[in-house]
């Protein structure tokens, strides 16, 4: 990836987690700085990253500008709720993600019960896929909420619906995850890949259903298969993943992802128990979201945008270390408190500028 797309996510993935922390300094009743902070992240960086990624091109196509852009004028609509741009906006990215979809895999998903296809394939086509419904169903909450209200439901929110725009940046890690498997794709480990595959996308919009209806114990169930599962990927990518430097930072990735499992069940429980305030919980939330974005979320993504330049010039474990603070020690406090705020921008703008960044040691990073 060239220098000045680096440049450019890089920043943009710090300004949105300034955005998470402006509520801070400046409170305002009217407009969502959090919304505006998920936007930026995952569907303007993460979702042109993601596209960018599928078409494998070294220079970015008219396409994936086109879908910046409109993602850029999204984000902002959203926040400011000028929702009549945001819908008209949604059908050009909706149809600009199916169109790159459908060039690299096919309109109907038939990829997904072919045994014998890469599992990594079909996380990645899963990761497209819900980008756009994502889009879509976004759409139809706008439409129920501000315009036509024939469904009343407490969590039916936008917020609630914006912040699966993560799934995708989720997916595509694992699809990055599982390319690295390969070898033993013609093993009888494949069932285990395999079941790993649909317990992840099918538990994830289970999942999130019972979130809409509020279903407590089904939520629980759901979220300690989906934990087996992250489980289980570990544990198959610790063993048969070859031994590069991706390998460190994805392997804290999914440990990223286990923490981000352990602490959901720990707020369901909590959620479940006489006299629970949710002002008092918030903190963990918080804890819960940093480590999925931040987290996560930016180590798949760093690895995309880097894989070409691989390995880089940088001390990996020290990097790992302050990722870790930041993302859940540094960054959840700074929501409440805007010293560690300060704190928590100068460690990931630290951690995303030396994963964007870093020298490579065998040669001048390709431009």
């Amino acid at each position: 990836m060239s220098i000045k797309l680096r440049i450019l996510f890089s920043v943009l993935m710090i300004v949105a987690l300034i955005f998470g922390f402006v509520h801070i300094y400046f409170p305002c009743d009217n407009y969502s700085f959090e919304r505006l902070h998920i936007f930026l992240f995952n569907l303007c960086t993460g979702g042109t990253i993601l596209l960018y990624y599928t078409q494998g091109r070294v220079k970015i196509s008219g396409t994936v500008k086109l879908f910046f852009a409109g993602s850029l004028i999204y984000a902002f609509s959203a926040f400011f709720k000028i929702y009549p741009v945001t819908l008209i906006i949604s059908i050009l990215l909706f149809v600009l993600v199916e169109k790159i979809r459908i060039e690299k895999f096919s309109f109907f998903p038939i990829l997904f019960f072919k045994p014998k296809e890469p599992v990594s394939d079909k996380f990645h086509q899963a990761s497209l896929l819900c980008l756009s419904i994502g889009i879509f169903m976004a759409s139809i909450v706008i439409l129920n909420n501000e315009y036509f209200k024939l469904v009343t439901m407490e969590k039916l929110t936008l917020n609630t619906f914006f912040l699966g725009f993560s799934f995708p940046l989720s997916l595509i890690t694992l699809s990055i995850v599982f390319s690295m498997l390969k070898k033993i794709e013609g093993s009888s480990v494949k069932v285990l890949m395999e079941v790993c595959f649909w317990t992840i996308t099918l538990g994830v919009i289970i999942f999130f259903g019972f979130i809409l209806f509020e279903r407590f114990i089904p939520q629980i169930f759901v979220t300690f298969a989906l934990f087996m599962a992250v489980i289980t990927v570990f544990y198959l990518y610790l063993k048969f993943a070859d031994n590069i430097q991706q390998k460190l930072f994805l392997t804290s990735g999914i440990v990223f992802l286990i923490f981000t499992a352990i602490t959901g069940i720990a707020y369901i429980f909590i959620q479940m128990s006489q006299g629970y305030d949710p002002q008092k919980t918030k903190w963990l939330l918080h804890m819960h979201v940093f480590a999925s974005l931040y987290g996560w979320n930016l180590c798949g993504l760093s690895v995309i945008c880097r894989f070409d330049d691989f390995p880089i010039k940088l001390h990996s474990l020290s990097v790992i270390f302050i990722h870790w603070l930041t993302a859940i020690v540094l960054a959840p406090l700074g929501v409440f408190y805007g010293g560690f705020a300060i704190l928590a921008i100068i460690g990931y703008s630290f951690i995303t500028l030396t994963l964007f960044f870093s020298t490579n040691k065998r040669k001048p990073a390709h431009e």
